[in-house]
């Protein structure tokens, strides 16, 4: 049987034949972080290399949080149990929702990589709260490394956990799980999955060409914009995953403990897109889980094709830390009364909703805060690029502004066409 420190040995073998192997291709030039955080950062120095990033949602609204190996500097300028605190201070702010992480391992060296005693240290820190709502760990690009290392830690590592690992072996394959297009996936990670790619086919990686999109049924709702949805559900304003989610959820769900916090199984959220897409009833009473409707809901937003509050207003919201506090509803109110009719429509009658939520928070723990922690990411998004882990903070707090201070922000207008839930 092979002794630990054996496997250890064996791990730093691997590793190093992984470097030698890198270098005989051409070398990839230095990861630059996709955005530079404040410097008011409490972790500003580790924060700045951009090791970790937060990206929105998955397809089925879990939180995704990303790890890039290669974002690591050489270990003896970064301090690793600052990246642990960092790390632990990020699932923080999630951690009582289920969410989802994403580890890209290419990049890793013998210069950066955390000890494997860092590694226990940090597995041990990781208590039941950070594991029990984990859905998924996605290990990209995996090595013999991976799964030495895999082996040294099995003795410690449940069975329950260890169900939660999937190898990616490439980047196409996270297309079916995850929201591809938010995931920050940093330049080295993508030309090393470029190589991956010719090597496995014996040529040069094939142009990424995207095939013409199909045109929607005329039934469609999901994936097709709220104009498309009114023009073919007899010119009705809320969209009908809308109203009907957020009826049944009114009625049944407003004092459920973490509602919208929870997802259900993924083939179920499949199975009722589907029919919602083919025009069939959904009767949600049949499924006896009012996560199912509440996912339901948060889906339908992340899927359109243009967010909910418009790719016009993103760039106002991320100045929204700049404009003093007091101003700071009084702002939200304009940048909201600026929307297209229908946005404003659907919008109002959505945080109306949302505010009946949080009315009730003393029962089902779903603050202002809370609910914007989930919504933020689903109401707005940039036109081009991903969501930066700089960009939450200013989404979350409009979106909680928008929750908390409703009448104030959307009193003043009512077209003639609005309904409220």
């Amino acid at each position: 049987m092979t002794s630990t420190s054996d496997l250890e040995q064996l791990a730093e073998i691997e590793l190093k034949k992984e470097e030698e192997e890198d270098q005989m291709c051409v070398t990839d030039a230095p990861s630059v972080p996709p955005s530079s955080p404040d410097p008011s950062h409490p972790y500003y120095d580790v924060a700045r290399h951009g090791i970790i990033q937060v990206c929105g949602d998955d397809n089925y609204g879990r939180k995704l949080i990303v790890f890039s190996s290669c974002c690591l500097p050489p270990s003896h300028q970064l301090n690793h149990r600052r990246l642990l605190e960092f790390l632990k201070f990020t699932l923080d702010q999630y951690v009582e929702m289920d969410y989802i992480l994403v580890y890209f391992h290419h990049g890793l060296r013998s210069s950066n990589k955390p000890s494997l005693k860092w590694l226990r240290e940090a597995y041990s820190e990781f208590d039941r709260k950070y594991k029990k709502n984990l859905k998924t760990l996605y290990v990209v690009h995996p090595t013999n490394f991976i799964r030495i290392v895999w082996n040294i830690f099995k003795p410690l590592i449940s069975h329950k956990f260890g169900k939660k690992l999937t190898y990616v072996n490439y980047l196409a394959e996270l297309r079916d799980h995850l929201n591809y297009e938010q995931l920050v996936v940093p330049a080295d990670v993508a030309r090393h999955d470029e190589k991956l790619l010719a090597a496995q086919k014996g040529g040069p990686p094939p142009s990424m060409k995207t095939p013409p999109p199909r045109p929607p049924l005329p039934t469609q709702q999901f994936g097709v914009s709220l104009q498309y949805i009114r023009e073919k559900n007899r010119d009705a304003v809320i969209p009908p995953v809308v109203s009907q989610t957020v009826a049944y959820l009114k009625e049944k769900g407003l004092r459920t403990e973490g509602i919208f916090r929870r997802s259900p199984r993924v083939q179920v959220i499949k199975d009722i897109q589907k029919l919602y897409n083919l025009g069939k009833p959904v009767n949600f009473d049949e499924f006896s889980d009012v996560h199912v409707p509440a996912v339901i809901l948060k889906t339908f937003l992340r899927e359109l094709p243009e967010p909910l509050l418009t790719f016009r207003v993103y760039n106002q919201v991320l100045e929204l830390l700049s404009v003093e506090s007091s101003l700071r509803v009084s702002r939200c109110k304009q940048i909201i009364e600026s929307l297209p009719e229908q946005n404003f429509i659907v919008t109002k009658f959505l945080l109306c909703f949302l505010h009946m939520v949080s009315q009730e928070s003393i029962v089902n723990k779903m603050s202002p805060s809370n609910l914007a922690c989930v919504f933020g990411v689903n109401l707005l998004w940039p036109r081009h690029g991903s969501f930066s882990l700089n960009a939450l903070t200013p989404v979350n707090i409009f979106t909680e502004i928008l929750i908390e201070h409703y009448h104030a922000v959307f009193g003043s207008r009512s077209p003639p066409a609005q309904v409220l839930p």
